[in-house]
């Protein structure tokens, strides 16, 4: 059963997010802002390593990222409101990429083909969701086989 669209159920179904970003177009960073988060990246990550966003929203944290020198960064949300959304917001920045997409199923990316994944919030939301044991599993074999060195999950 999902729960309207209150209700944390909700957060584990495309229909929730696309209505979400539908109704709401101010930026939002879940947990932190990328300033917060910086000097921990910094400890693994080079501004050269290609790196996965997952379950990116219209979070600023990308553009954090690429502002303080990071050359590669791939957004990933199963919302095709928002990526349509940001793509439009980005398209003159070529170290950003959004692309739509199940963080369930990756197989649009090589594996080891990037240098590290961060996921801010996307595993919360899986487990908020119906099947949060399968589900959560199938995207953390997809995090493992894009790159197992360094997932982030912050």
């Amino acid at each position: 059963m999902t729960l309207g669209m209150g209700g944390t159920q909700s957060y584990g179904e495309p229909s929730y997010w696309d209505k979400r970003y539908t109704q709401e177009d101010s930026p939002f960073d879940w947990y932190q802002k990328y300033t917060a988060l910086a000097p921990l990246l910094h400890l693994y990550l080079s501004p050269s390593h290609r790196i996965l966003a997952i379950g990116c929203g219209n979070s600023p944290f990308s553009e954090g990222m690429v502002e303080d020198g990071y050359e590669d960064v791939v957004n990933i949300d199963i919302s095709s409101v928002v990526i349509e959304v940001m793509q439009k917001k980005y398209s003159d920045n070529p170290q950003l990429k959004y692309i739509t997409m199940d963080v369930r199923d990756m197989s649009a990316f090589e594996t080891d083909s990037f240098d590290a994944v961060i996921d801010k919030g996307t595993l919360d939301s899986i487990l908020c969701g119906n099947d949060s044991k399968e589900n959560s599993s199938m995207m953390l074999k997809e995090v493992f086989r894009l790159h197992m060195e360094h997932p982030l999950i912050v």
